[in-house]
């Protein structure tokens, strides 16, 4: 069968790939077309647009480049009509692909949303036209199958694929990682602050000015491949801390503690009992704009999934060196703060449900389409 498939982020490149290996294990005929990343690439079929080249943060950026994205829909439609596929297979990144999934739908095609928008945290009403022009949905985190059940929709929860990709990518021991990039028996601390050009303009010369002021750790940032080091270099400059790009899993295997961008990264860290602090900072319109709409109480997975303050978060002009500095200082040195916080790690990941979440979607799309 033909697949087309549409991830917009670098999580979703991660998901979305996992997913392919999963679906040529029921399908050896599988084919897939996909907008995606290198990961996706790597499992085989056809890249169109790479994920570096689409992601947009925040509403103002959103509409700053309205026209290009509008493009890109157009084109992704054509696209989609020229291939024909068996199964259009959304995931996440829910501003472009909710306006595919409404279009494609009414032509026939058969719909699956993998990893349910985050439409619990705003705009709740799109529900409605989810369960209209979506033949599936997969959700990921485990309070979203009772928000759907209140509006009488029945989704399939399969668990967080997080925990399989980790499962797989830990096959280094932290004393192979610590060796191969000269990192000594010092504590090591990540900088992560995200996959977005913006999110890293915004986030990364903070991280570093906190950096400066809790010396005698090794700093590390954790690049991303699809950001040239050349960008995160402009940003360093003379600082000493280390670029590493393409290892994030590596680099959380061997860190004491790390200050992390909101989004994925918060739960990987989480997941590998790293201690963290939970960084964001927008715009001042676009944040503006986010208080009034988003209707949850924290901004991390981590927070949002145990329901309480696991993790500290710093929001906009909480963001800054000297708030951040100290609560990295307390995740390095409170040995009570650390247990506590490696203790509701813990919790977190029985709440996540076991593993297979990318082979349960694989089974419940390709058993849907051999029924349907």
């Amino acid at each position: 069968m033909r697949y087309y498939i549409i991830a917009g982020e670098a999580s979703g490149d991660l998901h979305a790939s996992n997913l392919m290996k999963q679906i040529l294990l029921l399908d050896e005929k599988a084919e897939f077309r996909f907008w995606g990343g290198d990961r996706m690439q790597a499992v085989g079929g056809d890249l169109v647009v790479h994920y570096k080249d689409i992601a947009f943060m925040g509403f103002i950026e959103v509409v700053k480049n309205l026209g290009t994205i509008l493009k890109n829909i157009s084109f992704c439609k054509k696209d989609i009509e020229a291939y024909k596929p068996d199964a259009l297979i959304l995931v996440d990144y829910p501003g472009f692909n909710l306006r595919i999934a409404e279009w494609a739908k009414p032509k026939g095609l058969k719909v699956f949303y993998y990893i349910s928008p985050q439409i619990w945290a705003w705009k709740q009403s799109r529900v409605h036209k989810i369960n209209s022009s979506v033949d599936k949905l997969f959700a990921i985190l485990p309070f979203e199958k009772d928000f759907y059940k209140k509006f009488n929709y029945d989704i399939d929860f399969v668990g967080h694929p997080l925990l399989d990709a980790i499962d797989n990518d830990l096959v280094e021991a932290a004393s192979v990682i610590r060796k191969r990039y000269g990192f000594g028996d010092e504590k090591i601390v990540l900088l992560l602050p995200g996959s977005r050009k913006q999110e890293i303009q915004a986030m990364l010369p903070v991280m570093l000015a906190a950096a400066k002021k809790n010396k005698g750790y090794k700093y590390v940032l954790a690049g991303v491949k699809s950001i040239p080091e050349e960008m995160y270099a402009g940003i360093l400059g003379k600082s000493k801390v280390q670029i590493v790009s393409g290892n994030t899993y590596g680099l959380l295997s061997v860190a004491s503690a790390a200050m992390v961008t909101s989004g994925t990264a918060t739960l990987e860290t989480a997941l590998f009992e790293v201690p963290e602090v939970v960084c964001y900072k927008g715009s001042k319109i676009s944040y503006q704009i986010a208080k009034r709409l988003i209707k949850v109480k924290y901004i991390s997975l981590v927070n949002l999934i145990l329901d309480r303050v696991a993790v500290t978060e710093l929001i906009q002009d909480e963001m800054n060196a000297d708030r951040l500095s100290g609560e990295l200082r307390k995740i390095l040195s409170d040995e009570v703060m650390i247990a506590k916080m490696k203790a509701d790690y813990k919790e977190l990941k029985t709440k996540l449900g076991g593993g297979g979440a990318s082979r349960k979607t694989a089974e419940g799309i390709v058993n849907f389409l051999r029924h349907a």
